[in-house]
C-alpha cells in the first residue's frame, strides 16, 4: 500500500508531547508501510512565528528520530500556489467573491442567533456575480444539501449535514488563503494519502473534504486522535508535568523511551508496554488507536525511560553521558573510565541525568569529593577514633590485593571482619562513607575495582586523616 504522511506544526512555540505523538504516529505509518513522511513548517501567522520555535521543532524532531523525506517545506514560501488554486475554484464556479464586511458577517451570524439558528453567513454575495476588487474576499460554494462523510482510522464514519456548514473563506481580504484551503493545496501537492493529526481538527476536516472535491482532487484517509489529559482528566498542562520535548530532553530522557511512551498513549500491540523502534516500526499499522483520550503519568513515562536505560551498553551509555557529566561539573570525562563505573548505578537509575549525578561521586577525584557531614559525623567521627582505624587498616590490606578486582576485594575484606570479630555493619559504613562521601550504594567491592586502586586508597588515605570537603546540606547525596 502506497502511504505518504506528513507532520505540520506552527512555529508558534516548542514542540510539546501532544504534537510529539502526532508526528510519531505519522511516522511509524509512513515506515511500517515504507512510503514518505515529510514535515511542513506553517508558518503563515507572521506576528506569532519564530524562528526560534522552527528551530526548536527541527531539533526536536532531530532528537526523537523522527527523520523526514525530502526538504521541509514553509507554507511562508507557497503563498503563490494556494492563489493559483483559489484561481482555479473561481474560473470552476466553486468559488465566488465577497465583499462583505467583517462586521457585516458578524451581524449576519448575530441575526441567526437570535432566531435559534446556527450562527452563519448568509450567502448574501453567492449570487451577485462579483469580481475582484479591493476588501473583496473569495469564498467556496458550498452545497445547500447532501452529506459530507468519511471513515476515521480512530473514530469510525463520521458524517455532517452540508446545509449546516459556511461558505468558508479560501482567500481573505488581504491576498492570503485561509488555513483550510493551505492545507488542502499542501497534502494534495505532496500526495499526501493519510493525514493523522489531533481531534480538534475533527470540525476542519469536512470543510476541507468539500475542497478536495471542489478541485477535483483524491480526498487523504483521515486520523483523528484524541487530546493527551492530565492524571485528573483535565487539558493537559505544565501543572501535570508535561513539558516541551526540548526539555525533557535536557531532563536526560532518551528519545526511544519517549517515543515509546507517547505511542501507548493511544494505541497499544497486546499488552507489551516496551518497544524498540524496529518493534514500533513493525507493528504500527495505523490500526488499534484508541479513541478515548489518554492520560498522561510523569511518573510512567520516568519508568519507561529507565527500562531502556538499563538496556544501554555501558560503553554508548557512557558517550551520552558526556554532556549531563559536564554539566554537573566534572572537568575531564574519560569515556573508558565512565563505562567502567556505569554498571555501580545503571539499574539504580531513571535518567542520564540522574544516572550522572550518581556517578559523579566515583568520577571526581579524592581531593574535590564532597561527602555529607551527617554521614561522616555518624560513622567517621573524629572523637571516636574506631572507624577511622578500620579505614586505615583495611587501606594496607587493599594495597596488596592482586589483581585489584571485586572478587579479591570482597575477600579481603570479609577476612578482615572474621579475623577481628566484627560484623560488618561496623566496618561497611566508614568505608563506604570513605570511598562515596555518604551512606548506602552499591556494593563495596565493586566501587573500588571500578574507581581503581589508586583512586580507592587515595580516598581510604583522606578519611583516615580526617580530610574531607562538605557539600551544601540543601545538595542532598
Amino acid at each position: 500500500m502506497n502511504v505518504v504522511t506528513r507532520f505540520a506544526p506552527s512555529p508558534t512555540g516548542h514542540l510539546h508531547i501532544g504534537g510529539a505523538r502526532t508526528a510519531i504516529f505519522s511516522w511509524l505509518l509512513a515506515r511500517h508501510f515504507g512510503g514518505k513522511f515529510y514535515l511542513r513548517i506553517e508558518d503563515t501567522d507572521q506576528e506569532r512565528s519564530r524562528q526560534e520555535y522552527t528551530d526548536s521543532i527541527l531539533a526536536s524532531m532531530n532528537w526523537l528520530g523522527l527523520e523526514h523525506d525530502g526538504e521541509v517545506a514553509y507554507q511562508s514560501q507557497r503563498l503563490g500556489l494556494y492563489s493559483g488554486y483559489v484561481d482555479k475554484l473561481l474560473a470552476s464556479g466553486h468559488a465566488y467573491w465577497c465583499d462583505c464586511t467583517p462586521e457585516e458577517v458578524e451581524a449576519m451570524r448575530e441575526e441567526a442567533r437570535s432566531k435559534g439558528a446556527k450562527p452563519r453567513y448568509n450567502g448574501r454575495c453567492r449570487e451577485l456575480g462579483l469580481g475582484p476588487g479591493t476588501g473583496r474576499a473569495v469564498r467556496l460554494k458550498v452545497p445547500r444539501s447532501g452529506a459530507v462523510s468519511f471513515d476515521d482510522l480512530v473514530k469510525g464514519h463520521i458524517s455532517v449535514d452540508a446545509s449546516e456548514l459556511d461558505d468558508m473563506v479560501l482567500r481573505r481580504a488581504d491576498g492570503a488563503a485561509t488555513y483550510n484551503m493551505a492545507v488542502v493545496v499542501d497534502d494534495a501537492e505532496m500526495g499526501v494519502t493519510h493525514v493523522v493529526r489531533g481531534d480538534d481538527h475533527v470540525n476542519n476536516t469536512p470543510k476541507q473534504i468539500l475542497i478536495y472535491r471542489a478541485l477535483g482532487l483524491t480526498e487523504p484517509v483521515f486520523g483523528h486522535v484524541p487530546m493527551i489529559l492530565g492524571p485528573d482528566r483535565q487539558k493537559l498542562s505544565k501543572r501535570h508535568g508535561a513539558k516541551a520535548v526540548i526539555e525533557y530532553q535536557a531532563d536526560g530522557l532518551l528519545p526511544e523511551a519517549l517515543l515509546n511512551y507517547l505511542v501507548r498513549l493511544g494505541w497499544s500491540h497486546g499488552d507489551q508496554e516496551i518497544f524498540s523502534r524496529p518493534e514500533l516500526v513493525e507493528f504500527f499499522d495505523g490500526t488499534s488507536l484508541n479513541g478515548s483520550a489518554a492520560g498522561f503519568d510523569p511518573e510512567k513515562l520516568l519508568w519507561v525511560n529507565a527500562q531502556h536505560l538499563h538496556k544501554i551498553p555501558a560503553a554508548e551509555l557512557a558517550l551520552l553521558l558526556v554532556p549531563f557529566l559536564l554539566e554537573a561539573g566534572l572537568k575531564r570525562c574519560e569515556a573508558g573510565r565512565v563505562a567502567r563505573c556505569i554498571p555501580l548505578f545503571q539499574t539504580r537509575s531513571s535518567s542520564l541525568k540522574e544516572l550522572a549525578e550518581q556517578l559523579m561521586p566515583v568520577l571526581l577525584p579524592a581531593g574535590l569529593l564532597l561527602s555529607q557531614k551527617e554521614a561522616v559525623e555518624k560513622t567517621l567521627p573524629a572523637d571516636l577514633r574506631e572507624g577511622r582505624e578500620h579505614v586505615a587498616r583495611l587501606r594496607e590490606i587493599f594495597a596488596k590485593v592482586e589483581p585489584f578486582a571485586q572478587e579479591g576485594l570482597h575477600a579481603a575484606l570479609q577476612k578482615y571482619v572474621a579475623d577481628n570479630g566484627l560484623k560488618f555493619k561496623a566496618v561497611a559504613p566508614p568505608l563506604r562513607v570513605s570511598l562515596l562521601g555518604y551512606m548506602g550504594g552499591p556494593d563495596l567491592a565493586a566501587v573500588m575495582e571500578a574507581i581503581g586502586r589508586p583512586e580507592t586508597l587515595h580516598r581510604m588515605e583522606h578519611a583516615a586523616t580526617g580530610h574531607f570537603k562538605f557539600k551544601n546540606p540543601v545538595e542532598g547525596k
